[in-house]
């Protein structure tokens, strides 16, 4: 009886704790949306006709006038989230910046082409209004320096929707959203950032599975 009791826990327990994190996984295998339509950037200058947020995963960031003292900010998440993701196909990183900055950000990639490949590095240029009528429609509760910057960068899915969370601990112990990631935090961004990017890929990736599949079951049945 013993031996029965002990084989049986044996076995049990690997199968229950396996439906325990399988059910963890799948609850939190989509990224909240907090804001189901921002704006778009057709007013914006861009260097490619080709440029969309549809149906890409985008990061998105504002990094202002002054790119000589931002461009670490620009560094960090290349090191962090550009070179682990860029790979996939429909992943892009678009920066909105105040218009005549184009020199120092030829400057920056050129810099960056020597770490990694830079192809799926946007940048978009536009007046102030543009820019804080764009930022706006985030609808977050971060705000734009008088240079047009913010450390802050955003995850915006195939449809232009702002992902986040939406039940962040904070130091008070409540509840917040949160929005964007903050650049100026490697740890943040290695962290929190990186594991949300990994969310939304993945989310992509097993609605795509699933559509394949049921395009095959059809298919088989014809």
């Amino acid at each position: 009886m013993k031996k029965k009791i002990v084989l049986g826990v044996l076995f049990i327990l690997p199968l229950v704790a396996y439906l325990f994190f399988a059910s963890g996984v799948h609850h939190f295998s989509k990224l909240p949306v907090l804001e189901k339509q921002i704006g778009n950037l057709e007013d914006f200058h861009k260097t490619s006709d080709t440029l969309s947020l549809k149906n890409h995963i985008s990061i998105i960031g504002f990094m202002g006038n002054d790119l000589q003292t931002t461009k670490g900010n620009l560094f960090n998440i290349n090191q962090k989230i550009y070179n682990y993701f860029y790979k996939f196909q429909d992943f892009q990183m678009v920066m909105v910046m105040p218009k005549g900055t184009k020199k120092e950000v030829d400057e920056v990639l050129k810099e960056f082409s020597h770490l990694t490949d830079i192809s799926k590095w946007n940048f978009v240029y536009g007046s102030p209004v543009q820019i804080q009528k764009f930022f706006k429609s985030l609808n977050s509760p971060y705000k734009l320096d008088t240079e047009l910057y913010t450390p802050y960068v955003f995850i915006i899915d195939k449809k232009g929707q702002l992902r986040g969370r939406d039940d962040e601990q904070t130091e008070t112990n409540t509840l917040e959203r949160k929005y964007g990631y903050n650049t100026s935090s490697v740890a943040e961004i290695n962290a929190e950032m990186k594991d949300d990017v990994k969310v939304i890929l993945a989310e992509y990736r097993l609605a795509l599975k699933k559509y394949n599949r049921k395009n095959t079951q059809i298919l088989d049945a014809k």
